[in-house]
């Protein structure tokens, strides 16, 4: 019988796909959608867990690196399972500059979606998405979820987007 993770990888969105439409909070007060996003590159990171190291690791170097993403005139989104009261005391304790969306109600939701929503353990695998203007996915990976993935594949897909597209960063 196959484990979870491998379940996950062999079930993540590819590249080709449209990207699934959510409804997700930002604040306690205010949703985000994907299409709310259109009209530019979009890197959803799906991460396990606010407050956990790895995904610390991994949220602060997206945040150190927003102007390189900034330079593709790309947004980045975090998503998890927690609540948004969670995400808002992490995001402030962090100092992180773009949004965290909780995929709290129904739980995972949205995780479940692209493909990413681990069942045993009830939370999101780590995964990226680059998806273009359109909304369509250009580019997906599910790491380990113990191993921070880092960032270069991320900026290899907006660069190959921004190739494709013809656009200038």
């Amino acid at each position: 019988m196959p484990t979870e993770p491998t379940n996950a990888a062999s079930r993540i969105l590819p590249a080709g796909e449209r990207a699934p439409e959510f409804c997700l909070h930002s604040t306690p007060d205010q949703t985000v959608t994907c299409g709310d996003f259109l009209g530019r590159p979009l890197v959803l990171v799906f991460y396990p867990a606010d407050w956990s190291p790895v995904c610390g690791d991994q949220l602060a170097l997206y945040n150190e690196l927003l102007p390189e993403f900034q330079k593709y005139d790309a947004q980045i989104v975090g998503i998890s399972v927690d609540g948004i009261w969670c995400h808002l005391a992490y995001a402030e304790q962090r100092k992180l500059h773009f949004p965290l969306l909780s995929d709290f109600q129904p739980k995972g939701a949205v995780a479940e979606a692209f493909g990413v929503y681990r069942e045993g353990e009830g939370v999101s695998g780590r995964a990226l998405f680059v998806i273009d203007a359109e909304g369509i996915i250009r580019w997906s990976y599910l790491s380990p979820v113990g191993v921070n993935p880092g960032a270069d594949g991320i900026l290899r897909a907006l660069e190959q987007l921004t190739i494709s597209t013809g656009a200038h960063s």
